[in-house]
Protein backbone atom coordinates (compact mmCIF):
# COMPACT_ATOMS: atom_id res chain seq x y z
CA UNK A 1 0.00 0.00 0.00
CA UNK A 2 1.31 3.50 -0.72
CA UNK A 3 2.11 5.59 1.79
CA UNK A 4 -0.09 8.36 2.73
CA UNK A 5 0.11 11.61 1.50
CA UNK A 6 -1.62 15.18 2.15
CA UNK A 7 -4.33 16.61 0.56
CA UNK A 8 -2.15 19.16 -1.56
CA UNK A 9 0.14 16.97 -2.51
CA UNK A 10 -2.48 14.45 -3.78
CA UNK A 11 -4.08 17.22 -5.45
CA UNK A 12 -0.83 18.61 -7.08
CA UNK A 13 0.27 15.57 -8.64
CA UNK A 14 -3.28 15.02 -10.34
CA UNK A 15 -3.05 18.63 -12.01
CA UNK A 16 0.71 17.96 -12.76
CA UNK A 17 -0.95 15.23 -15.25
CA UNK A 18 -3.47 17.38 -16.68
CA UNK A 19 -3.18 19.02 -20.31
CA UNK A 20 -6.65 21.27 -21.16
CA UNK A 21 -9.15 19.98 -23.83
CA UNK A 22 -8.26 21.22 -27.50
CA UNK A 23 -9.02 24.64 -28.20
CA UNK A 24 -11.05 26.05 -31.84
CA UNK A 25 -12.79 28.95 -32.79
CA UNK A 26 -16.08 29.82 -30.65
CA UNK A 27 -18.75 32.36 -31.97
CA UNK A 28 -19.56 34.51 -29.75
CA UNK A 29 -22.48 33.59 -28.81
CA UNK A 30 -21.58 30.33 -28.13
CA UNK A 31 -18.34 31.03 -25.60
CA UNK A 32 -19.87 31.92 -22.57
CA UNK A 33 -18.74 29.35 -19.69
CA UNK A 34 -16.17 28.11 -21.95
CA UNK A 35 -12.11 28.64 -21.00
CA UNK A 36 -9.66 31.23 -23.39
CA UNK A 37 -7.43 29.36 -25.17
CA UNK A 38 -4.96 32.22 -26.11
CA UNK A 39 -4.33 36.05 -25.29
CA UNK A 40 -7.25 38.07 -26.78
CA UNK A 41 -5.83 41.60 -28.05
CA UNK A 42 -8.28 44.27 -29.16
CA UNK A 43 -8.90 44.60 -32.81
CA UNK A 44 -10.26 47.85 -32.11
CA UNK A 45 -9.90 50.42 -30.03
CA UNK A 46 -12.84 51.01 -27.13
CA UNK A 47 -14.33 53.41 -27.95
CA UNK A 48 -14.11 53.74 -31.06
CA UNK A 49 -14.50 57.13 -32.03
CA UNK A 50 -14.68 60.34 -29.13
CA UNK A 51 -18.17 60.65 -28.19
CA UNK A 52 -20.25 62.19 -25.22
CA UNK A 53 -21.04 60.73 -21.96
CA UNK A 54 -23.90 63.00 -21.53
CA UNK A 55 -27.28 64.04 -23.32
CA UNK A 56 -26.65 67.60 -23.96
CA UNK A 57 -24.28 69.89 -26.05
CA UNK A 58 -21.50 70.11 -27.55
CA UNK A 59 -19.98 73.04 -27.51
CA UNK A 60 -16.64 74.87 -27.45
CA UNK A 61 -15.56 75.38 -23.76
CA UNK A 62 -14.15 78.96 -24.49
CA UNK A 63 -17.55 79.79 -25.51
CA UNK A 64 -19.71 78.95 -22.54
CA UNK A 65 -16.30 80.21 -20.08
CA UNK A 66 -18.73 82.88 -18.90
CA UNK A 67 -21.86 80.93 -18.55
CA UNK A 68 -23.98 80.50 -14.55
CA UNK A 69 -27.06 80.81 -13.32
CA UNK A 70 -26.95 84.63 -13.31
CA UNK A 71 -25.41 85.45 -16.89
CA UNK A 72 -26.32 82.21 -19.11
CA UNK A 73 -25.25 81.77 -22.00
CA UNK A 74 -27.65 81.95 -25.10
CA UNK A 75 -26.05 79.95 -28.28
CA UNK A 76 -27.62 79.07 -32.03
CA UNK A 77 -28.21 75.04 -32.08
CA UNK A 78 -26.44 74.18 -35.23
CA UNK A 79 -27.58 70.59 -35.97
CA UNK A 80 -28.23 67.20 -33.56
CA UNK A 81 -26.13 64.55 -33.12
CA UNK A 82 -28.21 61.31 -32.22
CA UNK A 83 -26.50 58.21 -31.23
CA UNK A 84 -25.63 56.20 -34.42
CA UNK A 85 -25.26 59.31 -36.72
CA UNK A 86 -21.90 58.62 -39.11
CA UNK A 87 -21.44 61.68 -41.09
CA UNK A 88 -18.60 63.75 -39.68
CA UNK A 89 -19.69 67.44 -38.49
CA UNK A 90 -17.88 70.12 -37.46
CA UNK A 91 -18.89 72.45 -35.06
CA UNK A 92 -18.41 76.61 -35.46
CA UNK A 93 -17.34 78.69 -33.14
CA UNK A 94 -20.31 80.73 -31.32
CA UNK A 95 -22.63 77.87 -31.86
CA UNK A 96 -23.46 74.70 -30.09
CA UNK A 97 -24.53 71.17 -31.49
CA UNK A 98 -27.47 68.96 -29.70
CA UNK A 99 -25.86 65.57 -29.30
CA UNK A 100 -27.06 62.65 -27.52
CA UNK A 101 -24.70 60.08 -25.30
CA UNK A 102 -22.37 58.12 -27.21
CA UNK A 103 -22.88 59.95 -30.73
CA UNK A 104 -19.90 61.54 -32.07
CA UNK A 105 -18.29 64.40 -31.00
CA UNK A 106 -17.92 66.91 -33.52
CA UNK A 107 -14.87 68.10 -34.83
CA UNK A 108 -13.95 71.61 -33.16
CA UNK A 109 -16.23 70.42 -29.86
CA UNK A 110 -14.29 70.23 -27.01
CA UNK A 111 -16.73 69.83 -24.35
CA UNK A 112 -20.31 69.02 -23.51
CA UNK A 113 -22.79 71.23 -21.41
CA UNK A 114 -25.56 67.98 -19.95
CA UNK A 115 -28.88 69.07 -20.97
CA UNK A 116 -29.50 69.61 -17.41
CA UNK A 117 -27.85 72.82 -17.50
CA UNK A 118 -29.76 74.11 -20.13
CA UNK A 119 -33.07 74.85 -20.92
CA UNK A 120 -32.86 71.88 -23.47
CA UNK A 121 -33.84 74.14 -26.81
CA UNK A 122 -33.77 73.16 -30.01
CA UNK A 123 -33.32 76.19 -32.33
CA UNK A 124 -31.20 78.36 -29.49
CA UNK A 125 -30.02 76.75 -26.33
CA UNK A 126 -29.75 78.84 -22.93
CA UNK A 127 -26.43 77.46 -20.68
CA UNK A 128 -26.06 77.98 -17.49
CA UNK A 129 -22.71 76.28 -16.27
CA UNK A 130 -19.74 76.74 -18.21
CA UNK A 131 -17.85 73.50 -19.08
CA UNK A 132 -14.23 72.67 -18.77
CA UNK A 133 -12.42 71.28 -22.20
CA UNK A 134 -13.03 67.48 -21.69
CA UNK A 135 -16.01 67.95 -19.82
CA UNK A 136 -18.39 64.60 -20.78
CA UNK A 137 -16.12 63.41 -23.61
CA UNK A 138 -14.72 60.60 -24.09
CA UNK A 139 -11.88 60.04 -25.84
CA UNK A 140 -11.27 57.22 -28.24
CA UNK A 141 -9.23 54.53 -27.18
CA UNK A 142 -9.25 56.21 -23.90
CA UNK A 143 -10.30 52.42 -22.43
CA UNK A 144 -8.00 50.17 -24.77
CA UNK A 145 -6.05 50.86 -27.89
CA UNK A 146 -5.37 48.18 -30.56
CA UNK A 147 -3.13 45.78 -29.30
CA UNK A 148 -3.89 46.09 -26.14
CA UNK A 149 -4.51 43.11 -23.80
CA UNK A 150 -8.18 42.30 -23.48
CA UNK A 151 -8.41 38.74 -22.09
CA UNK A 152 -5.83 36.41 -20.67
CA UNK A 153 -6.05 32.79 -21.98
CA UNK A 154 -7.12 30.50 -18.96
CA UNK A 155 -9.92 32.58 -17.32
CA UNK A 156 -13.63 31.18 -17.91
CA UNK A 157 -15.67 33.64 -20.35
CA UNK A 158 -18.54 35.14 -18.10
CA UNK A 159 -21.26 37.75 -19.62
CA UNK A 160 -18.81 40.93 -18.72
CA UNK A 161 -15.75 38.84 -20.71
CA UNK A 162 -18.22 38.42 -23.94
CA UNK A 163 -19.01 42.18 -24.03
CA UNK A 164 -15.43 43.21 -23.43
CA UNK A 165 -14.40 41.08 -26.70
CA UNK A 166 -17.52 42.25 -28.98
CA UNK A 167 -16.30 45.73 -28.16
CA UNK A 168 -13.05 45.19 -28.73
CA UNK A 169 -13.89 43.65 -32.36
CA UNK A 170 -13.84 40.27 -31.78
CA UNK A 171 -16.99 37.97 -33.42
CA UNK A 172 -15.18 34.35 -32.42
CA UNK A 173 -12.50 33.34 -29.65
CA UNK A 174 -10.39 30.75 -29.59
CA UNK A 175 -11.72 28.64 -26.74
CA UNK A 176 -10.91 25.07 -25.46
CA UNK A 177 -13.62 22.09 -25.96
CA UNK A 178 -15.97 21.87 -22.55
CA UNK A 179 -15.11 18.45 -21.13
CA UNK A 180 -17.46 15.75 -21.20
CA UNK A 181 -16.88 13.93 -17.93
CA UNK A 182 -18.75 10.29 -17.20
CA UNK A 183 -19.62 9.85 -13.85
CA UNK A 184 -20.33 6.26 -12.76
CA UNK A 185 -21.12 4.87 -8.78
CA UNK A 186 -20.04 1.62 -7.96
CA UNK A 187 -22.58 -0.68 -5.57
CA UNK A 188 -24.62 -3.48 -5.23
CA UNK A 189 -26.55 -1.89 -2.77
CA UNK A 190 -27.60 1.27 -5.09
CA UNK A 191 -30.95 1.82 -5.99
CA UNK A 192 -32.15 4.61 -8.16
CA UNK A 193 -33.39 7.33 -6.32
CA UNK A 194 -37.22 7.43 -6.00
CA UNK A 195 -37.82 3.65 -6.65
CA UNK A 196 -38.53 1.34 -3.81
CA UNK A 197 -35.95 0.29 -1.49
CA UNK A 198 -35.64 -3.49 -0.58
CA UNK A 199 -33.71 -4.10 3.20
CA UNK A 200 -29.97 -3.60 2.80
CA UNK A 201 -30.63 -1.50 -0.03
CA UNK A 202 -29.89 2.10 -0.40
CA UNK A 203 -30.62 5.65 -2.92
CA UNK A 204 -28.21 6.00 -5.21
CA UNK A 205 -27.23 9.80 -4.43
CA UNK A 206 -23.28 10.05 -5.20
CA UNK A 207 -24.23 10.26 -9.11
CA UNK A 208 -26.81 13.31 -9.17
CA UNK A 209 -23.85 15.13 -6.53
CA UNK A 210 -21.27 14.58 -9.00
CA UNK A 211 -23.30 15.46 -12.24
CA UNK A 212 -24.55 18.45 -10.63
CA UNK A 213 -20.76 19.04 -9.28
CA UNK A 214 -19.37 18.49 -12.94
CA UNK A 215 -21.46 20.95 -14.07
CA UNK A 216 -21.14 23.61 -11.91
CA UNK A 217 -17.71 23.41 -12.83
CA UNK A 218 -18.02 23.53 -16.28
CA UNK A 219 -18.39 20.55 -18.05
CA UNK A 220 -20.56 18.01 -19.60
CA UNK A 221 -21.70 15.18 -17.42
CA UNK A 222 -22.50 11.97 -18.63
CA UNK A 223 -24.10 10.19 -15.59
CA UNK A 224 -24.90 6.70 -15.72
CA UNK A 225 -26.50 4.22 -13.79
CA UNK A 226 -25.25 2.54 -10.87
CA UNK A 227 -22.44 -0.15 -11.46
CA UNK A 228 -23.06 -3.25 -9.40
CA UNK A 229 -19.72 -5.25 -7.36
CA UNK A 230 -18.99 -7.02 -10.59
CA UNK A 231 -15.43 -6.80 -12.31
CA UNK A 232 -16.83 -7.18 -15.65
CA UNK A 233 -19.19 -5.11 -15.34
CA UNK A 234 -17.74 -2.30 -14.09
CA UNK A 235 -14.59 -3.22 -17.01
CA UNK A 236 -17.47 -2.89 -19.73
CA UNK A 237 -18.92 0.10 -18.62
CA UNK A 238 -15.33 2.12 -18.99
CA UNK A 239 -14.83 0.41 -22.16
CA UNK A 240 -17.54 1.78 -23.91
CA UNK A 241 -17.65 5.25 -21.78
CA UNK A 242 -13.89 5.76 -22.25
CA UNK A 243 -14.32 6.79 -25.83
CA UNK A 244 -16.67 9.32 -25.50
CA UNK A 245 -15.30 11.43 -22.44
CA UNK A 246 -12.39 13.25 -21.20
CA UNK A 247 -12.42 11.81 -17.78
CA UNK A 248 -14.37 9.55 -15.46
CA UNK A 249 -15.14 9.66 -11.80
CA UNK A 250 -15.73 6.39 -9.94
CA UNK A 251 -17.46 6.43 -6.71
CA UNK A 252 -17.23 3.68 -3.98
CA UNK A 253 -14.83 0.65 -4.07
CA UNK A 254 -11.59 2.15 -3.48
CA UNK A 255 -11.28 1.19 0.26
CA UNK A 256 -9.56 -2.66 1.44
CA UNK A 257 -13.37 -4.55 1.40
CA UNK A 258 -13.23 -8.14 -0.33
CA UNK A 259 -16.23 -6.27 -3.05
CA UNK A 260 -13.93 -3.07 -3.73
CA UNK A 261 -14.95 -3.78 -7.48
CA UNK A 262 -13.34 -0.32 -8.83
CA UNK A 263 -9.69 -1.10 -7.02
CA UNK A 264 -10.22 -4.83 -8.19
CA UNK A 265 -10.42 -3.47 -11.78
CA UNK A 266 -7.75 -0.71 -11.80
CA UNK A 267 -5.06 -0.92 -9.31
CA UNK A 268 -3.36 -3.65 -11.84
CA UNK A 269 -2.71 -0.61 -14.27
CA UNK A 270 0.72 0.61 -14.06
CA UNK A 271 -1.07 4.02 -15.02
CA UNK A 272 -3.14 4.07 -11.81
CA UNK A 273 -2.51 5.02 -7.64
CA UNK A 274 -4.23 4.30 -5.06
CA UNK A 275 -3.37 5.11 -1.45
CA UNK A 276 -4.52 6.64 1.84
CA UNK A 277 -4.58 10.74 1.86
CA UNK A 278 -4.19 12.15 5.52
CA UNK A 279 -7.22 13.69 5.30
CA UNK A 280 -10.78 13.28 6.83
CA UNK A 281 -13.64 12.46 5.37
CA UNK A 282 -12.05 10.86 2.06
CA UNK A 283 -9.14 8.91 3.04
CA UNK A 284 -9.23 6.57 0.22
CA UNK A 285 -8.34 7.82 -2.95
CA UNK A 286 -6.88 7.17 -6.56
CA UNK A 287 -6.29 8.27 -9.77
CA UNK A 288 -4.58 7.67 -12.83
CA UNK A 289 -5.41 7.12 -16.80
CA UNK A 290 -6.89 4.02 -18.11
CA UNK A 291 -5.33 1.84 -21.36
CA UNK A 292 -6.50 4.34 -23.74
CA UNK A 293 -5.37 7.63 -22.12
CA UNK A 294 -8.52 8.47 -20.11
CA UNK A 295 -8.25 10.06 -17.11
CA UNK A 296 -10.20 8.58 -14.28
CA UNK A 297 -10.34 9.71 -10.49
CA UNK A 298 -11.85 7.30 -7.85
CA UNK A 299 -13.72 8.57 -5.11
CA UNK A 300 -14.86 6.99 -1.47
CA UNK A 301 -18.20 5.75 -1.37
CA UNK A 302 -19.73 7.79 1.52
CA UNK A 303 -21.92 10.90 0.46
CA UNK A 304 -19.77 13.06 2.51
CA UNK A 305 -16.42 11.74 1.55
CA UNK A 306 -17.99 12.15 -1.99
CA UNK A 307 -18.99 15.54 -1.70
CA UNK A 308 -15.73 16.44 0.36
CA UNK A 309 -13.34 14.79 -2.73
CA UNK A 310 -14.65 16.95 -5.69
CA UNK A 311 -14.61 19.98 -3.67
CA UNK A 312 -11.04 19.41 -2.49
CA UNK A 313 -9.39 17.84 -5.48
CA UNK A 314 -11.98 17.04 -8.44
CA UNK A 315 -13.06 20.47 -9.23
CA UNK A 316 -9.97 21.67 -9.51
CA UNK A 317 -8.90 19.19 -12.16
CA UNK A 318 -11.48 19.39 -14.08
CA UNK A 319 -11.25 23.31 -14.24
CA UNK A 320 -7.94 22.48 -15.62
CA UNK A 321 -8.94 19.93 -17.71
CA UNK A 322 -11.06 22.55 -19.18
CA UNK A 323 -8.28 24.95 -19.55
CA UNK A 324 -8.23 27.01 -16.34
CA UNK A 325 -5.16 28.51 -15.21
CA UNK A 326 -6.06 29.47 -11.83
CA UNK A 327 -7.93 26.55 -10.70
CA UNK A 328 -6.44 25.83 -6.59
CA UNK A 329 -8.95 26.57 -4.08
CA UNK A 330 -9.22 29.38 -2.03
CA UNK A 331 -10.01 29.12 1.03
CA UNK A 332 -11.01 32.41 3.28
CA UNK A 333 -10.20 33.44 6.67
CA UNK A 334 -12.67 32.22 9.99
CA UNK A 335 -13.30 31.74 13.23
CA UNK A 336 -14.96 28.37 14.76
CA UNK A 337 -18.52 29.44 17.04
CA UNK A 338 -18.48 26.58 18.46
CA UNK A 339 -15.95 23.64 20.23
CA UNK A 340 -15.54 20.52 18.21
CA UNK A 341 -12.77 17.81 17.14
CA UNK A 342 -10.01 16.78 14.71
CA UNK A 343 -8.72 13.48 14.29
CA UNK A 344 -5.34 13.67 14.91
CA UNK A 345 -2.52 13.21 11.70
CA UNK A 346 -5.14 14.09 9.23
CA UNK A 347 -6.34 17.28 7.56
CA UNK A 348 -10.38 17.48 8.54
CA UNK A 349 -12.60 19.15 6.47
CA UNK A 350 -15.57 19.88 8.20
CA UNK A 351 -19.10 20.63 6.63
CA UNK A 352 -20.14 23.93 7.89
CA UNK A 353 -22.51 27.17 7.78
CA UNK A 354 -21.29 30.32 7.60
CA UNK A 355 -22.64 33.44 9.88
CA UNK A 356 -21.46 36.30 8.04
CA UNK A 357 -23.42 38.64 10.63
CA UNK A 358 -19.95 40.00 12.39
CA UNK A 359 -16.67 41.32 11.47
CA UNK A 360 -15.30 38.06 10.71
CA UNK A 361 -17.65 35.24 9.46
CA UNK A 362 -18.48 32.74 12.33
CA UNK A 363 -18.75 28.72 11.20
CA UNK A 364 -21.04 25.78 12.89
CA UNK A 365 -20.73 22.15 12.21
CA UNK A 366 -23.54 21.68 9.48
CA UNK A 367 -24.45 18.54 11.21
CA UNK A 368 -24.92 18.62 15.25
CA UNK A 369 -23.28 14.59 14.84
CA UNK A 370 -19.40 16.16 13.06
CA UNK A 371 -18.21 15.43 10.70
CA UNK A 372 -18.86 11.60 9.79
CA UNK A 373 -18.68 10.61 6.08
CA UNK A 374 -21.98 8.86 6.08
CA UNK A 375 -23.61 12.43 7.59
CA UNK A 376 -25.35 13.28 4.30
CA UNK A 377 -28.07 15.49 5.63
CA UNK A 378 -26.19 17.99 7.87
CA UNK A 379 -24.55 18.26 4.33
CA UNK A 380 -27.93 19.77 2.95
CA UNK A 381 -27.52 22.65 4.61
CA UNK A 382 -23.47 23.55 4.31
CA UNK A 383 -22.31 26.42 3.22
CA UNK A 384 -18.58 25.27 2.67
CA UNK A 385 -16.06 23.02 4.50
CA UNK A 386 -13.89 24.55 7.58
CA UNK A 387 -10.12 22.66 7.09
CA UNK A 388 -8.51 22.20 10.47
CA UNK A 389 -5.33 21.44 10.12
CA UNK A 390 -3.58 17.90 10.37
CA UNK A 391 -1.18 18.84 13.77
CA UNK A 392 -5.22 20.18 15.85
CA UNK A 393 -6.87 17.98 17.69
CA UNK A 394 -9.22 20.83 19.27
CA UNK A 395 -10.68 23.61 17.84
CA UNK A 396 -12.33 25.97 20.10
CA UNK A 397 -14.87 28.71 20.07
CA UNK A 398 -12.79 32.17 18.43
CA UNK A 399 -9.93 30.16 17.06
CA UNK A 400 -9.01 31.14 13.71
CA UNK A 401 -10.10 28.61 10.79
CA UNK A 402 -10.35 28.19 6.86
CA UNK A 403 -12.92 27.64 4.90
CA UNK A 404 -13.67 26.81 1.47
CA UNK A 405 -17.29 28.15 0.56
CA UNK A 406 -19.20 25.78 -1.72
CA UNK A 407 -20.89 26.66 -5.01
CA UNK A 408 -22.94 29.42 -5.50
Amino acid sequence: MSAPISADDYRARILAAIEPTASAPTDLSDAVGLVLASDLLAREQIPPFTNSAMDGYAVRADDVASAGPERPVVLPVADDVPAGRTDRLTLVTGTAIRIMTGAPLPDGADAIVPVEATDGGTETVTIRAAAARGAHVRGAGDDLAVGDLVLRAGTRRTARHLGAAAAAGHGTLDTHARPRVAVISTGSELVEAGRPLAFGQIPESNGHVLAASVAEAGCVPVRVPAVPDDEAALRETLARLSPEVDAIILSGGVSVGAYDVVKAVLAPLPSMWFGPVRMQPGKPQGWGRLEDGTLVITLPGNPVSVYVSFEVFVRSALRRLAGEADVQPRFLPARAAVDWSSPEGREQYMPVTIDRQGISPLVHPASRRGSGSHLVGGLAGADGLARVRADVTQIHAGDEIEVLEGER
